[in-house]
């Protein structure tokens, strides 16, 4: 049993009430079966959500594969493979990542590396750490032509043909719909396998498909049994809606209500999960004005450092930590809501994956929105492509010019964003003063993720939430183009950017003019005009030199605008 507690105060009614209603209109049974009139009854609304559906019945149709799944596991191993390294971006690498970090990998099975970040400091560390001889790669994409996962495959297709030859193509494998580019691709190079994957399951719903159990099985897991738990699950919901009904009016209830900011508490062992929850839930969510903010990764602080548009969520795997459970404790004890629940086992996240998505469909019905498209993550992508053009035709990508520079640090912005001044910790303090109440800070660091660079961007989100109240996010890009940046520009506009850039070297993309340096810069500018045209205040600092000292002193500026406190704080709590 997972022993779902919600401790919501005076929401407990309109929640309940909620509930009853969906169950008065047999939602569940209704989503179960693949009704399409759910979350609208115009022709449009029910066409995205008829070719999307496929995810609710994953799991039975993948139980008819298994067999498949775990002779392709033995096969791999026994021609030598090592190592996987799957290429992906939002959720056909989301899920993988999940599962090798949470699981690793099994006895007999391959550790799985995961690349999802055209920083060409991230490439090279994955070529790094990948032998071409003994290193199997998946190459995952739904649509088969997303451009992160094509420049990666064009990257480690000329490694593996340098070190193999004509025998390249027996240690790549495609995961993709039917007819993409990259299945004739996978045809044409000569690839060990190409996994068909069913074209009605979206991308961020996929995790029950070939694009989260091949990796299942390479890494020496059981898919059967991540199946058997989702199944269950299904069965729970389909019957009487479960904790997953629950859950999705809940959280439905309470953005309707203000509380939309989606605070995640995972226990240690099941912190990737948090990632994957962000996209599934920023992503089906925030779209016609309206959203749910995951905030995924923040440190537990007091009630005091909270505003009133929070709630928490906690997931655990057994007994969450006793200062965890303590710190949710006095968080409801302050009017905070908090919905708690545990899994027992890690083979509980086959039910755990498919509670979340039905949630959040519940949810995306209760606040009016269809949880299956993604209409504004197409913005960036086409501005991404515009930039690549100018810098083309113009050896440049149309970047403003450094508003302010202190030291190698330079402030992008418009003259509306950033108070004036030639220190950063100036720029931290006015970017501060922008996050009034019902705002959300949201840090995009377009850099390769390291433990260290890691540390000081977490140090630079919690300063700017304990400077303000308000929620702090951190994206990497392009990651969060396909997660988050969905609701950056679909939902409430209501959030506060700062991109962070640096220099990190590059390496060439095969057959492309440009390299991942170039994409990569290309991919911020692009994000950076979009958020701009919605009329969004972003800002970019752009580290030039060693970008770990230069996080530093951001964080140290951050830290310190903090510290200073804000004289208008009172008057915007109150607004």
């Amino acid at each position: 049993m997972s022993g779902l507690r919600l401790e919501v105060g005076d929401f407990a009614a309109r929640i309940e009430q909620r509930r009853r209603a969906l169950l008065g209109g047999d939602f569940p049974a209704r989503l179960a079966a693949g009704d399409d009139t759910l979350w609208g009854a115009d022709d449009r609304t029910r066409s995205v959500a008829r070719n999307r559906l496929g995810w609710v019945r994953s799991a039975f149709a993948m139980r008819e594969r298994v067999t498949e799944l775990r002779a392709f596991a033995r096969e791999v191993t026994d021609r030598g493979f090592r190592r996987a390294l799957l290429l992906g971006m939002g959720g056909s690498s989301l899920a993988p990542e999940v599962l090798a970090t949470v699981f690793g990998a099994r006895a007999g099975g391959l550790p799985l590396g995961v690349l999802d970040n055209t920083s060409p400091a991230a490439v090279a560390a994955a070529e790094e750490a990948h032998d071409p001889a003994t290193t199997l790669v998946l190459v995952a994409s739904k649509s088969g032509g997303t451009i992160e996962v094509s420049s990666f495959e064009r990257a480690f297709f000329a490694r593996a043909r340098t070190a193999l030859g004509d025998r390249a193509g027996s240690a790549f494998v495609a995961i993709t719909d039917p007819g993409t580019a990259l299945e004739a691709q996978a045809r044409a190079q000569g690839y060990l396998k190409t996994f068909s994957n069913p074209a009605d399951i979206g991308g961020r719903y996929s995790v029950l498909s070939c694009f989260g159990l091949v990796p299942a099985a390479l890494l020496g897991l059981d898919p059967a049994e991540l199946c058997e738990r989702a199944i269950d699950e299904h069965a729970a919901f389909a019957a009487s809606g479960g904790d997953a009904l629950t859950i999705g009016a809940a959280l439905g209830e309470l953005a309707m209500a203000g509380r939309g900011r989606l605070t995640l508490v995972m226990s240690p062992e099941l912190g990737p999960l948090g990632a994957w929850i962000e996209q599934l839930v920023a992503e089906s969510t925030g779209k016609d004005g309206r959203g749910i903010l995951p905030v995924d990764g923040e440190r537990l602080g007091d009630p005091g450092v909270y505003d009133d548009t929070r709630v928490f969520v906690s997931v655990s795997l057994g007994d969450p930590p006793a200062e965890t459970t303590r710190a949710l404790d006095a968080l409801a004890a302050a009017g905070h809501p908090v919905l708690r629940w545990r899994r027992e086992r890690r083979e509980d996240l086959g039910a755990e994956f498919l509670r979340w998505q039905l949630a959040t469909a519940v949810a995306g019905a209760v606040i009016g929105v269809n949880p299956f498209d993604e209409p504004n993550v197409a913005e960036a992508k086409a501005a991404t492509r515009a930039v690549l053009e100018r810098v083309r035709e113009h050896g440049e990508g149309g970047a403003p010019a450094p508003r302010s520079t202190d030291g190698g640090l330079e402030l992008h912005a418009p003259l509306s964003v950033a108070a004036p001044g030639t220190f950063v910790t100036a720029w931290a303090r006015g970017l501060m003063d922008l996050v009034g109440h019902g705002r959300y800070a949201a840090v995009l660091a377009f850099l390769h993720r390291t433990d260290h660079r890691h540390a000081a961007l977490e140090r630079v989100r919690h300063a700017w939430r304990d400077g303000t109240r308000a929620p702090a996010t951190l994206g990497y890009g392009p990651r969060y183009l396909h997660s988050t940046g969905q609701l950056h520009k679909g939902g409430p506009a209501a959030g506060v950017f700062l991109q962070i850039t640096g220099e990190e070297g590059d390496v060439p993309i095969p057959g492309e003019w440009y390299g991942f340096q170039v994409l990569r810069d290309a991919q911020a500018a692009g994000d950076f005009e979009v958020l701009a045209k919605h009329g969004l205040p972003v800002a970019r600092i752009h580290i030039r030199g060693d970008v770990d000292a230069g996080l530093a002193r951001l964080a140290n500026a951050f830290e310190a605008a903090a510290r200073a406190g804000d004289p208008h704080a009172e008057a915007r709590r109150l607004r």
